[in-house]
């Protein structure tokens, strides 16, 4: 019997990408035996993340990485590893910033309910600009004596500053830029562009794109401000005299070991590294170009399904509105002549057996879209019969 069967919950089919709320997709079962094998054995978290950094630094070209667990834990380390730098003190006071930089720019855009991340850590957002576009004098002018760091959104919509640009105001005010590039792979490129184009911190997830465990994250940049960062998210119940980072220390570096860091619930455990980092290593042997032709063979399958359909309209859209080169099925209902809308379909779909869960956000202008990353073979026909059959159910009652 399967583990969801003993527990009574039940498999859904994941049309909805990377979903988190949905589990995530599939592990590699070279991860899978990564994690497997990490769990054998006891290690140093530290010495883990050391060897984690040397990793990540490779494949992103950055000074230093570590592994978080996700990267919302990224984005709140990278905010706390800014505002408290290796000050100690600082780093026991987060998230009360009092007194502090507290201040991170940000373009008026790249506002969304994810920065939330970054608010956690006691940072207070300096908004620049407008949705439809920022002038650079705008992030000048709103740097001031309590600006700690500048955030930037990759995927944010309107017109911000290219990042280069905004990095570089930043760089001549001696202020570190943070990037949330949560989803921003693929292209493969993307692991190394934002480094390339001065971020000192950048957040990936682990567990979408590169399909390590979902509940993983890439966190790389400056050595000092990883170093900040992974002394925040630590077990730090240690004494100076016995404390294996003491060198630390002696060389001035810290005024003594932090206590429990604001990163401290982050903690990531040892499978979930070692599934990250062989998620990582294997991502430049995968065929892209060939998972590209199975999404979009998948995707398809779901349209054609549909074509023929009185008040349905079904295409692919590749690549899609922000560059990302990704197909996915989009369907657009009209509920005059399907008799229900596409909120009423997506209900029916989630209601079903198996249920199947699709991207909600256009629900309300009428369009359902399918992903196709986390769907297994055969899913997709599953998906496009599903919605067919609920479309001409409810016209012919």
């Amino acid at each position: 019997m399967h583990i969801y069967e003993r527990l009574g919950v039940r498999p859904v089919i994941n049309a909805r990408s990377f979903s988190t709320k949905l589990g995530g997709c599939a592990l590699p079962g070279e991860v899978l035996d990564a994690m497997r094998e990490a769990s054998d054995s006891c290690v140093r978290m530290d010495e883990l993340q050391e060897a984690a950094s040397r990793i990540i630094a490779e494949a992103t070209g950055a000074e230093a990485g570590m592994v978080t667990s996700g990267a919302s834990a990224g984005l709140t380390l990278a905010a706390a590893a800014c505002l408290a730098g290796l000050d100690v003190t600082r780093m026991n006071r987060l998230p009360d910033t009092t007194g502090m930089k507290n201040e991170i720019i940000v373009h008026r855009s790249h506002r969304n309910d994810y920065d939330h991340a970054l608010r956690a850590a006691g940072a207070r957002f300096v908004e620049v600009g407008f949705h439809y576009y920022t002038f650079p004098y705008e992030v000048e002018s709103a740097i001031g004596p309590a600006t700690a760091a500048l955030f930037y959104q990759a995927s944010g919509e309107g017109c911000g500053l290219p990042l280069d640009q905004f990095a570089n105001i930043g760089h001549k005010h001696q202020l570190p830029v943070i990037v949330d590039a949560a989803a921003e792979l693929p292209p493969r490129d993307n692991l190394k562009a934002f480094v390339a184009a001065g971020a000192d911190l950048i957040a990936f997830s682990g567990g979408k794109h590169l399909r390590g465990p979902q509940s993983t994250g890439i966190l790389c940049g400056r050595r000092d401000l990883i170093l900040s960062a992974m002394l925040q998210h630590q077990d730090m119940d240690v004494f100076p005299e016995s404390w294996p980072l003491l060198q630390l220390i002696a060389d001035g570096v810290l005024a003594g070991p932090p206590h429990h860091g604001i990163g401290r619930g982050f903690k990531v455990g040892k499978e979930e590294i070692a599934g990250l980092l062989t998620a990582l290593q294997l991502y430049p042997q995968r065929d892209l170009k060939a998972e590209c032709r199975l999404w979009m063979n998948d995707m398809k399958s779901v349209v054609s399904e549909l074509r023929d359909l009185p008040g349905v309209t079904a295409r692919v859209i590749y690549p899609q509105p922000d560059g990302r080169e990704v197909p996915h099925a989009w369907i657009t209902i009209d509920s005059r002549l399907c008799g229900l809308n596409a909120n009423a379909v997506i209900r029916a779909l989630q209601e079903g057996d198996p249920p199947i869960c699709v991207f909600e956000r256009l629900g309300d202008s009428g369009t359902i879209i399918i992903m196709p990353e986390a769907l297994r073979p055969g899913e997709a026909l599953i998906v496009g019969r599903r919605l067919k059959q609920i479309l001409t159910t409810t016209r012919s009652a």
